[in-house]
């Protein structure tokens, strides 16, 4: 097959699928003009989050067998579309889930412990002690709200911490473990001193973390959220930290990314982000949770297995 590489990856993709006697074109640089204007030419695609593979470009793709993303979210593709011409779209969701996992645990104990305002205070000369004393984690109710790759390996992670973990997920049944109690939204609600979140975005999850949502939990809470930027309202986070009823937030997703995930729509920053930049509650990540260095070969090699295994069926 001849595939259209329209993002960079780890060379393991390219170079294992051209082992197998396809051939791959790395035109990172075209715009989505010249994608349009020549994806007839090609079998498959190749990308990450550079453009959105729409309706627009599915129909011009007259030979398209498969959409393959390096990476785990789809909201880039429009599958439901691609599945109906009989394309199909693969993803590597288990090659960035430990990195995801570790950096969701990263964050949290980062921001119970004050580190990151302490090693910004002593490299100023301040050795503050009281004011930085921090919270426990063991004895605390974390909710995880999505229990597929990510939120799975997230629980894994959280052996060993003594923590309660109450999760839910709407599309899975009877996943729950000695270690694990499956529950519903209702009981996380009730119980849960920090919730994660572990959804895709789509329709029903675009801004699942808002004013009313937040304001179901019977505690005051702590936020994880290493998903996707847009299902949490920031305006309203902010709201919430201001009262207390958030505690604290990990932010590794910002609704304000643009649609590649490589910069912050400057055009459109309003109050609600200046407030968040100053919050000392908060800790930011530029959306690297998934982007180690062996999250990166892991990707690759998955996908070219997916690849392999759908092109010789």
């Amino acid at each position: 097959m001849r595939i259209l590489f329209i993002d960079s990856n780890h060379p393991l993709l390219h170079t294992s699928l051209e082992k197998a006697g396809h051939t791959c074109e790395l035109n990172y640089s075209w715009t989505k003009e010249e994608i349009i204007d020549n994806v007839h030419l090609y079998d498959g695609i190749v990308i990450r989050s550079k453009i959105k593979i729409t309706k627009e470009i599915i129909d011009k793709a007259s030979n398209l067998k498969f959409i393959a993303r390096a990476g785990a979210g789809m909201e880039n593709i429009d599958v439901e579309y691609a599945e109906s011409k009989g394309i199909k779209c693969l993803h590597a969701p288990e090659g960035n889930r430990d990195a995801v996992a570790e950096h969701a645990i990263g964050m949290l104990l980062c921001l119970f412990n004050n580190i990151s305002r302490a090693d910004k205070e002593v490299r100023e000369g301040k050795w503050i002690r009281e004011g930085n004393r921090g919270v426990e984690l063991i004895g605390k109710t974390v909710g995880v709200i999505g229990h597929g790759n990510m939120g799975s390996a997230f629980t894994e992670r959280l052996k060993g911490f003594g923590v309660k973990v109450l999760a839910y997920d709407k599309y899975k049944k009877n996943f729950g473990t000695e270690f694990i109690k499956e529950s519903t939204l209702e009981e996380i609600c009730e119980h849960a001193d920090i919730i994660s979140l572990h959804t895709p975005l789509t329709d029903e999850t675009h801004y699942l973390i808002n004013d009313e949502f937040i304001n179901k939990f019977k505690k005051n809470i702590y936020i994880i959220n290493s998903a996707r930027g847009k299902c949490l309202n920031t305006a309203d986070l902010i709201k919430n930290l201001n009262s207390g009823k958030v505690k604290g937030a990990c932010l590794d997703v910002l609704e304000y990314e643009m649609t590649s995930f490589e910069n912050l729509d400057t055009s459109a920053l309003p109050q609600a982000f200046r407030e968040l930049i100053k919050s000392d509650k908060v800790i930011l990540s530029s959306h690297i949770a998934g982007w180690t260095h062996e999250s990166n070969e892991k990707i690759a090699g998955i996908l070219a297995r997916k690849i392999i295994r759908t092109t010789t069926n």
